[in-house]
């Protein structure tokens, strides 16, 4: 199931009848944040306040400084990190611990009831491998933000794996939406900006989601369209700088996404996924009308 919603506005546009349209409980479920790579804990002080103030849901972030990334330097030693094929543990424990601590922390608020898990690109990943490794049955809902779920291709010129390995381990290994029907999966994903070929362009109306096709995955529920008019512009530096970030992570330049992952990346098959047109990546270096964090409530708590 694919949703797509106006930059301007919080009310979406469906293709499908509102008798069709994802059902949540009304109880308020506590939220675990989980940064991404690279992100602090202070990052996402105003989307916990967004949740606190307008949706009255309690959260707590997963205590990560920017120089606890560092650790993951230690992948280096590791001669699957060569190879391609690096295991999310023992290097990704210090993660995982910590967002073990948090869950810990707001199981205290839930008192006894279910949380939600919010995980903000590689945190959206890190969520699956946690619930993979330390069990599901006090989570009720994972929510991902721009998250790259799916692994990039292989054996395609000029993409390199950047997570080595890791997301391969987690498409192979963690659960997939629809596997335990208590565990909700919503997808976001952010439709910020076309990429463009570095030195070529093609103009295509309608984008296939192709990096699925060729990674041999089925495809989300998902087509792509470029709702630009004009066939005569030139790509801008910035178009094709960031088409060269989007083929890293799905194969292909000319897609759209949130300006680091691509749409398709950021949906699974089987969850609700749901695109928000005009919505950067990060929390950090964007303008605040183009965050994602005021609109994820109204897609999931409100």
């Amino acid at each position: 199931m694919a949703v797509s919603f106006s930059p301007l506005h919080f009310k979406p546009s469906f293709s499908f009848s509102s008798s069709s349209l994802p059902k949540f409980s009304c109880s308020i479920r506590p939220a675990v944040i989980l940064p991404g790579l690279g992100n602090n804990s202070g990052d996402y002080d105003k989307l916990r306040l967004i949740l606190q103030k307008r949706y009255g849901v309690p959260s707590v972030v997963v205590k990560v400084s920017r120089i606890d990334w560092l650790r993951n330097a230690a992948g280096l030693l590791d001669p699957n990190y060569w190879r391609g094929t690096l295991r999310p543990r023992p290097v990704l424990d210090w993660y995982l611990n910590k967002t073990d601590e948090a869950i810990q922390e707001a199981k205290e608020l839930a008192q006894g009831e279910a949380l939600s898990l919010i995980g903000h690109s590689a945190g959206g990943w890190l969520a699956r491998v946690y619930m993979e490794e330390f069990g599901i049955s006090h989570i009720s809902m994972l929510l991902t933000l721009g998250t790259p779920h799916l692994p990039p291709p292989k054996h395609l010129p000029g993409v390199i794996d950047q997570t080595r390995g890791l997301l391969n381990y987690v498409d192979k290994y963690c659960s997939k939406p629809g596997y335990n029907p208590e565990l909700k999966y919503v997808c976001i994903a952010g439709r910020y900006i076309q990429g463009a070929r570095l030195f070529s362009y093609s103009d295509a109306n309608t984008i296939p989601a192709a990096a699925s096709i060729a990674n041999n995955q089925p495809a989300p529920e998902l087509t792509i369209e470029n709702s630009t008019s004009s066939s005569t512009n030139t790509p801008t530096f910035r178009a094709r700088f960031v088409g060269q970030g989007y083929k890293q992570v799905c194969g292909e330049s000319e897609v759209w996404g949130d300006g680091v992952v691509p749409e398709v990346s950021a949906h699974l098959e089987g969850a609700i996924n749901v695109s928000f047109d005009g919505v950067y990546h990060s929390p950090v270096g964007s303008d605040d009308e183009l965050r994602p964090w005021v609109k994820v409530g109204e897609a999931s708590f409100g």
